[in-house]
């Protein structure tokens, strides 16, 4: 039997674990392993996420970014080979224990992916879509122009709110997912390269969306982009490979210790462009 996790949960802030700065962390690994298969393709990460801080998490492909940030949601419960080891602690609860429910993990730990995914429906019925099938008995209206207005495009579609969302830009449809993964109350937002098919302009808007939303929100982003990464994020995850192409973690800190004055070698060679 499952259980949702609010039935696990009970919000004590003093027994929750801190990240490096002191604070609650929304999010933590504890000797993360993952596997697709018999191929060992990350190990051994242990990382605190602040919350309602933006952490980036940088390194060359193959390197497990993606990987790691599926683990925070369970998104790689859906690939049949993959399977973890160790833990991933939400508010001091294991999510890969048994009797936790997946759905409700991901509706408390939103996404959005690399390459917009708006529903072919209008843009109304795409934001309400999580928050009917969770359901929601407010006042629909509302929480539509709410979650619109939150991801910055209220402006933008309100006055053609009953038309596909598939006749938006592709700026404008990836700020409607962040809208629909808003709009069912999550406490943090993932983000797999959210603004890789952008161009410049639109990039700057999720940019300083996303600055926005880590007002109210826990922001976990992969990104290719270092430029990026030093702009947005309060805190660094740098990833690379061994020999055996596995992934791992070699440093985590603070955005500005990262990219200024790293500890290990290897990080300082990515960020400066030596290899990756």
């Amino acid at each position: 039997m499952t259980i949702a996790l609010d039935r696990l949960v009970r919000r004590d802030p003093t027994t929750a674990s801190t990240n490096g700065d002191g604070g609650v962390s929304a999010i933590e690994t504890r000797g993360l392993d993952v596997y697709y298969g018999s191929f060992l393709a990350v190990r051994g990460v242990d990382l605190k996420i602040a919350r309602r801080k933006i952490t980036a998490m940088i390194g060359p492909s193959g390197c497990g970014k993606s990987t790691v940030l599926r683990c925070f949601n369970r998104m790689n419960d859906l690939i049949p080979s993959a399977r973890i080891e160790g833990e991933v602690l939400f508010q001091g609860e294991n999510i890969y224990a048994p009797y936790v429910d997946s759905v409700e993990v991901r509706r408390r730990i939103g996404m959005v992916f690399q390459k917009a995914n708006p529903f072919p429906k209008s843009i109304y019925d795409n934001v309400a879509w999580g928050a009917r099938i969770n359901g929601f008995k407010g006042e629909m209206d509302g929480l539509v122009e709410r979650s619109l207005r939150s991801a910055a495009l209220w402006d933008e579609v309100k006055d053609k709110l009953h038309q596909s969302a598939l006749g938006l830009s592709g700026g404008q449809q990836q700020r409607l997912c962040i809208a629909r993964a808003i709009a069912v109350e999550p406490e943090i937002i993932l983000m797999d390269e959210p603004a890789s098919a952008l161009d410049p302009i639109a990039t700057l808007r999720i940019e300083d969306l996303m600055q926005e939303l880590a007002k109210d929100y826990t922001i976990i982003v992969v990104t290719h982009n270092m430029q990026q990464a030093a702009r947005v994020s309060d805190f660094t995850a740098f990833f690379s490979v061994d020999e055996q192409r596995t992934g791992h973690m070699v440093e985590f800190g603070p955005t500005d210790q990262i990219f200024t004055n790293p500890s290990d070698q290897r990080t300082e060679d990515y960020i400066t462009g030596r290899f990756g």
